[in-house]
């Protein structure tokens, strides 16, 4: 792709990303109400608290702690629960530790182990106490995740790095969302449980940009631990954003956006600005857009969201983005969802109705991904939003993991 194609093919997917949330800032009706909204009760650590751990890390994937995971933590359909601490790598590339859950069925292990779910979470928030290996899974996920546990598959939950560890969470990483998801799983394997090497993974939201990450780099990060990996279902993916997110500023529509868009783009801001010091966003930003920043280092998603109704983007900048030099090249590398190189096949899904992570950003996946040759298909749900094509997903989604893990 040229550059002068990639440029049109930018302005033409801000564009439909803007009408979508222009269309979603005038409806006419409420939004919908997700189980993941209830506000953030005091984490529980299940006698695993790595928030300031500064012992020896280990090589990626190394497992350093495990420990029973406190039952209001669990999941119902969860034989067994673990909490863990493991070596992955941060946004530098530096040796850093993850927390993170293992949770077994309730049937008895097959000859070979448990095949293995990789669980990619979606947007939860940047703070340490927000990680969901220490809080109570929202209702959509218990729903879910006991259906893979019901079905047989072990599944093995990642906090991503900086999540309940030292360090801040590099929001929509594609680096550390991958090397998090990934060593979780090779941990595991050395957790003495009766797992199996064969592996795929899943995730939702800001966990569909991990998961694909993962699957683009599932080969070489897990090159000699005997992993088996199959493939990866995603639904509600965020990608191509960095082509909007390089262009905001004053100039920006000056219009509210939903809640949701708004969070996101609150911590992305914090999560970019904390990965690359060296290029001063705080700079451009205006007393708002720092508080905004800051709120987001530590508020959760249901407490950062409630802060959000009607918020107006522009407001937060004082120049645009894209006044700093070699932005966009560094919200390529550090945020962009690959759409070649895969070597596994790919489900994505996509509700019509989600505003959180408008239908143009996964569709315009596809459409590259398909130009690139990739193994991918595509299942649309016109009447769900971005919550609801989690559990609407599943009927396809079901049959995609059982074909690709035999």
């Amino acid at each position: 792709m040229s550059f002068s194609t990639r440029s049109r093919f930018s302005r033409a997917l801000v564009a439909a990303a803007l009408a979508v949330v222009a269309a979603a800032s005038t409806a006419l009706v409420a939004p919908q109400a997700h189980a993941e909204d209830a506000a953030t009760g005091a984490p529980v650590w299940s006698g695993l608290d790595a928030r300031a751990y500064n012992g020896p890390i280990g090589a990626h994937g190394t497992l350093i702690s495990k420990t029973p995971l406190e039952q209001s933590v669990t999941l119902p359909a969860a034989g067994q629960a673990y909490r863990v601490l493991y070596a992955s790598t941060d946004v530098h590339g530096k040796p850093a530790v993850s927390t993170g859950a293992i949770f077994l069925p309730k049937r008895p292990a097959p000859k070979g182990g448990y095949k293995v779910l990789a669980w990619a979470h979606g947007t939860v928030g940047l703070g340490d106490n927000c990680a969901p290996s220490a809080q109570p899974r929202s209702e959509r996920d218990v729903a879910y995740l006991g259906h893979w546990l019901n079905q047989g598959y072990a599944v093995v939950a990642t906090d991503y790095v900086g999540l309940g560890t030292p360090g801040l969470m590099s929001y929509l990483s594609g680096a550390v969302q991958a090397s998090s998801t990934v060593d979780s799983v090779i941990a595991a394997q050395k957790a003495g449980l009766p797992l199996s090497r064969t592996w795929a993974i899943v995730g939702q939201s800001q966990g569909a940009s991990a998961a694909l990450n993962a699957a683009r780099r599932a080969t070489s990060i897990s090159r000699g631990s005997g992993l088996d990996y199959r493939g990866v279902v995603a639904t509600g993916t965020p990608a191509n954003i960095e082509h909007i997110v390089w262009q905001a500023g004053p100039s920006f529509p000056p219009i509210g956006m939903p809640a949701g868009l708004s969070t996101y783009s609150a911590y992305i801001l914090a999560g970019f600005g904390d990965a690359r010091p060296d290029l001063h966003l705080d700079r451009i930003l205006s007393a708002k857009g720092r508080s905004v920043v800051a709120q987001a280092k530590t508020l959760c998603y249901p407490e950062l969201h409630a802060t959000m109704a009607g918020a107006k983007v522009n407001t937060w900048f004082t120049r645009p983005i894209s006044s700093i030099p070699g932005v966009q090249a560094a919200l390529v590398k550090y945020m962009s969802t690959p759409y070649s190189g895969y070597d596994r096949p790919i489900f994505l899904g996509q509700g019509l109705k989600d505003m959180d992570v408008p239908a143009p950003s996964a569709l315009s996946l596809y459409a590259q991904m398909r130009a690139a040759g990739q193994p991918v298909d595509l299942h649309v749900y016109p009447t769900q939003d971005h919550s609801g094509t989690v559990l609407a997903s599943m009927k396809d989604s079901t049959p995609f993991l059982a074909r690709i893990m035999r």
